[in-house]
C-alpha cells in the first residue's frame, strides 16, 4: 500500500475523467435495459455497496493530484448516486475545499431524478452541481423500460426531480437513452426534452447483446465488449437484445431531430451529437470519448476503489488496480491504459480507414464493434449504417455553420438558410 499521507503524487501525463460510484451498482429503479444493475454479481455476496469516508477522502485528495492542469472535473454516477445520502456529498465536497491546492473543482452528478428533494437540490445550488437527469421522452415512451423495483412506472417522479432543481435553480440537462421503442417518436421526444426545459440533451444509443461464454462464466445477462483479437465464430455471434435501437431507427432519430433543431433551436438548445460533430468539421479537439481517435481517457472508479479502464469495461479483465494500494496516475498513464486507449485507432477496419467521415465518427465506442464489413473484417460498429447516415445527411449544414463560425459570424444564422 503506498503512502497517501507523505508528499503530492506525481501528476498524470495529460487529463483525464474519471466516472464516480459511490454506491455501485446499486439503483432504487430496474430499468429493463440498464447493463449495470447486474455488475452486483461480481462483488462478493456480502458486499457493503456504499464507499467509505475513508476511501472518499483518498479518492479526492489522490484524483486532484493527478490532475496536471488547473481544472477538476468530478462525475458521480451509478447505479444510483444519491442513495449515498446527502451527509456523503457534504463530505466531498468538504475533501474538494481541503484539497483543491487552488485548483478549480466542478461537479457532475448524475441520476434518475426519482429521489430528489429540497435538501439535496438547495445543496446542488449552493455548491455548484450540474446534474444531469435520465429521462426517455414524454411519459408513454419513458415509462416503457424505466421503472421502479416493484414494476412501476417513474415518469412522475422523475418530473417532480426536475421541479425541484427549477424551484432551487438548480443546472440541469438531459440524458436520453435512445432505445426500440423511443427512436421511432424522435420528434415527440425531442420536443418533450424541449419543453420541459432541457437545454443542453444527451441521447445515448441503447446497445446490448445477449451473454456470451465469458458473461455467462461471471454470472451476468449481458455479453462482455467484442474482443478485437479473438473473433467470434460468426454463426455464434451474440445476438442484440430486443430493446437495443436498431440503426436505421437511430439514423432517422439523429436525422429528424437535427432536421428540426438546424431549423429552429440553434444556439437555444444544445445537443452534445450536433455539437461535438461541428467541432470535428472545425477540427476542434474535444467531444466525447466515442468520437475520438483514441480513448483510454475516461476511468471508471467503483464503490471499494476498484478502478477500471472504462465505465462499459466494468469487468475483471480490464481492472487497473486500487486507489488505495496504486497511485491514481500511475494506473491512468499505465502501458495497459495506454493499450487499451490505442486499439480504438490501431484496430480500425479498413471500411473505416478509408471512409470518408473517419475525421467525425473514428469507428464509435469499441464497445458496439461486434459487426462485420464486407472485406470481411471483425470490428465495424453496429451502429455504421446509422452514423454514416447522420454524418451524410448533416454535411451540408454543417460545412455552412463551419464557414460561418470561421468567418467570425454566428453558427445561428444557418436557421436562415432553405434546406430541401
Amino acid at each position: 500500500m503506498y503512502d497517501k499521507s507523505m508528499t503530492l503524487a506525481t501528476p498524470s501525463s495529460a487529463p483525464f475523467h474519471i466516472m464516480t460510484k459511490p454506491m455501485g451498482p446499486l439503483c432504487n429503479l430496474d430499468c429493463k435495459y440498464c447493463f449495470y444493475l447486474e455488475k452486483a454479481r461480481l462483488f462478493p455476496n456480502n458486499e457493503r455497496f456504499k464507499m467509505s469516508d475513508d476511501l472518499l477522502e483518498t479518492y479526492v485528495r489522490s484524483y486532484i493530484e493527478a490532475q496536471p492542469g488547473p481544472n477538476v472535473s468530478f462525475a458521480w454516477q451509478g447505479g444510483e448516486p444519491t442513495l449515498a445520502g446527502l451527509r456523503f456529498f457534504k463530505k466531498s465536497v468538504a475533501f474538494q475545499k481541503k484539497y483543491a491546492g487552488g485548483k478549480q473543482i466542478e461537479n457532475a452528478f448524475q441520476t434518475n431524478g426519482t429521489l430528489l428533494n429540497d435538501e439535496f437540490c438547495q445543496f446542488f445550488h449552493t455548491e455548484g452541481f450540474l446534474v444531469g437527469i435520465s429521462i426517455d421522452g414524454p411519459e408513454k415512451l419513458h415509462d416503457a423500460y424505466r421503472v421502479d423495483r416493484e414494476g412501476e412506472p417513474t415518469y412522475r417522479r422523475v418530473m417532480r426531480g426536475i421541479e425541484l432543481c427549477k424551484k432551487h435553480k438548480v443546472e440541469f440537462n438531459t440524458l436520453t437513452v435512445v432505445n426500440r421503442l423511443n427512436a421511432r417518436e424522435p420528434l415527440a421526444v425531442y420536443r418533450h426534452l424541449r419543453d420541459i426545459g432541457s437545454a443542453f440533451m444527451q441521447f445515448i444509443p441503447l446497445v446490448e447483446r445477449q451473454a456470451d461464454d465469458a458473461s455467462s462464466i461471471n454470472g451476468l445477462d449481458l455479453s462482455h465488449p467484442p474482443d478485437f483479437d479473438l473473433p467470434p465464430d460468426r454463426k455464434s455471434e451474440p445476438e442484440v437484445t430486443d430493446w437495443s435501437v436498431l440503426p436505421r431507427d437511430l439514423g432517422d432519430f439523429f436525422c429528424r431531430v437535427f432536421d428540426r433543431w438546424v431549423t429552429r433551436d440553434v444556439g437555444k438548445t444544445y445537443i452534445q451529437l450536433f455539437d461535438a460533430t461541428l467541432g470535428k468539421w472545425l477540427g476542434i479537439p474535444g467531444g466525447p470519448c466515442t468520437m475520438a481517435e483514441t480513448c483510454g481517457r475516461g476511468l471508471a472508479l467503483e464503490h471499494n476503489g476498484d478502478l477500471y479502464a472504462c465505465d462499459h469495461y466494468v469487468y475483471p479483465r480490464y481492472r487497473l488496480g486500487n486507489i488505495m494500494n496504486e497511485p491514481i496516475a500511475t494506473m491512468a498513464d499505465s502501458e495497459t491504459m495506454q493499450a487499451f486507449g490505442d486499439d480504438k485507432r490501431d484496430k480500425l477496419t479498413r471500411m473505416c480507414q478509408r471512409c470518408d467521415y473517419r475525421f467525425a465518427c473514428n469507428g464509435d465506442c469499441p464497445k458496439h464493434r461486434f459487426a462485420w464489413t464486407d472485406d470481411g473484417d471483425y470490428g465495424l460498429s453496429y451502429l455504421c449504417p446509422a452514423y454514416l447516415q447522420f454524418f451524410k445527411h448533416t454535411a451540408p449544414a454543417m460545412q455552412i455553420m463551419a464557414k460561418l463560425y470561421q468567418s467570425g459570424r454566428s453558427p445561428t444564422e444557418i436557421m436562415k438558410h432553405s434546406f430541401k
